[in-house]
């Protein structure tokens, strides 16, 4: 006979998966952004009253971010996946808490001009 608090394999789910999947409400995608793990978010505005109706995640995220930090940062900081803290930044944009800064685009390589660029600049060394 099994004590109450072991766990059977067929009934048993890992802390690690509920955590995220409740902090973001079984949210996969923020509602808006796209969130790159290199995009950088900042908050933006006063902090929030304790009235906000915002989860702790949320706020240590503002608390974080009052200087610029990267997806991949704050995922570090706060110890949960990439795609918990885009859903939760997302959530953070639609109230206007944080600006994101998404990544450049990459140069078009297709672009004539800038192979010439470089060519000419190998020819001056």
């Amino acid at each position: 006979m099994r004590g109450r608090d072991e766990h059977t394999d067929e009934h048993w789910v890992d802390p690690e998966i509920i955590r995220p999947y409740v902090v973001t409400r079984g949210r996969t995608q923020p509602a808006h952004g796209r969130f790159d793990l290199i995009s950088m978010a900042l908050a933006v505005g006063p902090a929030p009253g304790p009235d906000a109706g915002l989860d702790p995640e949320h706020i240590r995220i503002l608390q974080l971010c009052r200087e610029p930090k990267s997806v991949a940062e704050i995922a570090a900081y706060l110890n949960l996946p990439a795609g918990t803290i885009r859903v939760l930044l997302g959530d953070l944009f639609d109230r206007e808490l944080v600006s994101a800064q998404e990544p450049q685009a990459e140069v078009d390589m297709h672009d004539m001009k800038m192979y010439r660029a470089v060519l000419d600049g190998l020819r001056s060394l």
